[in-house]
């Protein structure tokens, strides 16, 4: 039996214009990884892991499992943008421009209707953050990448990196140098 699935993602197709405080130069460098773990104040280790993730990245071949990515110039993106100067904990703090976004994507009307909270990132950065205090009182933590290091170093120096190994593929490499 075959099943046909149709899906309109035309109101999906849409993009934004760019608005943020800060973004890295185009392409992948030592300088930019540097900038980003500088933007997060990351500790010392959290630095040397992420070069070595690029050390990686920059060795390894394209994968020639799945999709051709062959096409992608990896040095006409841009690693790292911030796109507002602080996350928030209310919708109505967060700017005008991601919150039309999100409103499109339908992302708060979700959070209103199904979810038990919810954490938005927009570009690199988690622009809100909102989990319900039931979540909270249970010790269930949820926070970004920035303040994780800071509020549990522990736990990060130990899992960080350890689900995929940064020499797994060239991917997951790039992830952990970014």
């Amino acid at each position: 039996m075959t099943v046909d699935v149709q899906i309109d993602t035309s109101k999906y197709s849409f993009r934004d214009s760019e608005k943020p405080v800060f973004k890295t130069p185009k392409g992948l460098s030592e300088a930019v990884v540097r900038e980003i773990s500088r933007q997060h104040d990351e500790p010392a280790w959290m630095l040397e892991l992420r070069l070595k993730a690029l050390e990686i990245f920059l060795q390894q071949p394209m994968p020639e499992w799945g999709a051709d990515l062959s096409d992608i110039d990896f040095d006409d993106l841009h690693y790292y943008i911030r796109p507002s100067e602080h996350q928030s904990t209310n919708w109505d703090d967060v700017p005008e421009y991601i919150k039309n976004t999100f409103d499109r994507l339908g992302i708060p009307q979700a959070e209103r209707k199904f979810l038990a909270g919810v954490g938005a990132q927009y570009e690199s950065e988690v622009v809100y953050h909102n989990l319900k205090k039931k979540w909270t009182d249970l010790g269930v933590v949820f926070c970004d990448m920035s303040e994780a290091p800071k509020l549990y170093p522990d736990l990060v120096k130990k899992y960080f990196a350890s689900v995929v190994p940064l020499a797994d593929n060239k991917f997951a490499a790039l992830n952990s140098a970014v």
